[in-house]
């Protein structure tokens, strides 16, 4: 029972690292990309074919950095999300991930399904979509940044102290 931290720990970081790095995909390399492919007409390849795994990966890597990192706290899960005593710092670093899990889940998702014709939507609909999504990726890949730092230092305040 003694392995069960360490395969936690390690999906975590593991999936965490997929969530962040497909995050800063789609804000670096994606969103440019199709603008630019969008102007000669060649977007479609992205939008039907790359894109959908994309998000696939990505908020299930998000759902699965959240649960693994849960599953750590264990149970520090509620003082790390009261932000008390020696859970303060991971426990900022586990808000900042629950807010970028619901921007994945609740704004990203559904709006893409709409830009991506996932779901039928008019021109206006998916102007909209386009404008809420891209903010809430940006807004993650901005959250991102904290935390990881967060995560960072409660996972080694967390080894220093013994939980």
């Amino acid at each position: 029972m003694d392995f069960l931290p360490g395969i936690a720990r390690w999906a975590h970081l593991v999936a965490g690292i997929t969530w962040i790095g497909l995050l800063y995909y789609f804000n670096l390399v994606q969103m440019p990309a199709l603008k630019d492919a969008g102007a000669d007409g060649t977007a479609a390849g992205i939008t039907k074919h790359v894109a959908p795994r994309a998000l696939f990966w990505f908020r299930w890597a998000a759902v699965a950095t959240w649960v693994a990192g849960a599953w750590l706290l264990g149970k520090g899960f509620v003082d790390a999300f009261l932000l008390r005593d020696a859970y303060a710092a991971i426990g900022v670093g586990a808000w900042l991930g629950t807010i970028m899990l619901f921007n994945v889940w609740v704004l990203i998702w559904p709006n893409q399904q709409k830009i991506l014709g996932m779901k039928p939507a008019s021109d206006a609909e998916k102007a909209v979509a386009r404008r809420v999504a891209m903010l809430a990726s940006r807004t993650n890949m901005m959250l991102s940044i904290p935390m990881i730092f967060f995560m960072a230092n409660g996972l080694s305040h967390r080894a220093i102290i013994g939980l």
